[in-house]
């Protein structure tokens, strides 16, 4: 019912996911949240992208301010039963991205060093590391699609990893909520060679050796509304 505040375009996204136990992720998010499982499994991922054409309604995205890549931890909750997710950082490559999203969104995003090679090809070589806040936070692989897009069915794990449009965070003992929409993924197979991953147990979170489920998607373009306070 009111107009979105900015839009944005992810790029080369890696979703890598892994099965934790549920009772251990429990403490680490906020009590107004439910963590939403998959048979009786939470589950926390690891995405990987470049974000590009960052703008306000009206205006033109602007080469250097709009696109820089970003490296995201969530995992699934819900808040009177609305589905969404819930993040333990977002490190990304910009330092006026991280400070405006630590600012009017109250996310808890990280600067970090982010190269990426392979752009728009087959393969993907992403490597980051953060710079400021907790450490070590640290990522490099490799990744790449192995077959053709597919769009997830309700009901099955892909669906619900995925087609969640709305973000929650929580700052000073206060819930918000911010709307997104965007199409349907686009979802491929992928392969994934992982040479570094702290990146989740850095926030205390324990992952299994390897991701139960890896997809990537070439791009997905996403409207974001301004948050609100729900707590």
């Amino acid at each position: 019912m009111t107009p979105w505040v900015m839009t944005q375009r992810w790029n080369d996204l890696l979703f890598l996911h892994y099965a934790v136990d549920a009772a251990a992720l429990r403490p680490l998010i906020p009590d107004f949240l439910a963590l939403d499982t998959f048979e009786e499994r939470a589950w926390v991922s690891i995405t990987p992208f470049v974000l590009d054409h960052l703008r306000p309604p009206g205006v033109p995205s602007l080469p250097y301010v709009s696109h820089f890549a970003e490296l995201n931890v969530r995992t699934y909750v819900s808040y009177g039963g609305k589905p969404g997710v819930y993040f333990f950082s977002l490190d990304a490559s910009h330092l006026s991205a991280v400070w405006g999203a630590r600012v009017f969104y109250r996310l808890p995003y990280w600067k970090a060093g982010i190269k990426v090679k392979g752009r728009d090809t087959e393969t993907i070589s992403y490597a980051s590391k953060r710079e400021h806040g907790p450490k070590p936070g640290e990522f490099r692989a490799t990744y790449r699609p192995t077959a053709a897009p597919f769009y997830a069915v309700p009901g099955t794990l892909p669906h619900f990893l995925t087609e969640r449009y709305c973000l929650y965070a929580f700052n000073r003992k206060r819930l918000y909520r911010a709307e997104i929409h965007h199409l349907p993924w686009a979802l491929q197979p992928a392969s994934c060679e992982i040479e570094v991953n702290t990146m989740a147990s850095v926030a205390g979170i324990q992952l299994p050796g390897e991701p139960a489920m890896t997809h990537f998607s070439r791009e997905l373009t996403v409207l974001v509304w301004a948050p609100e306070r729900l707590v």
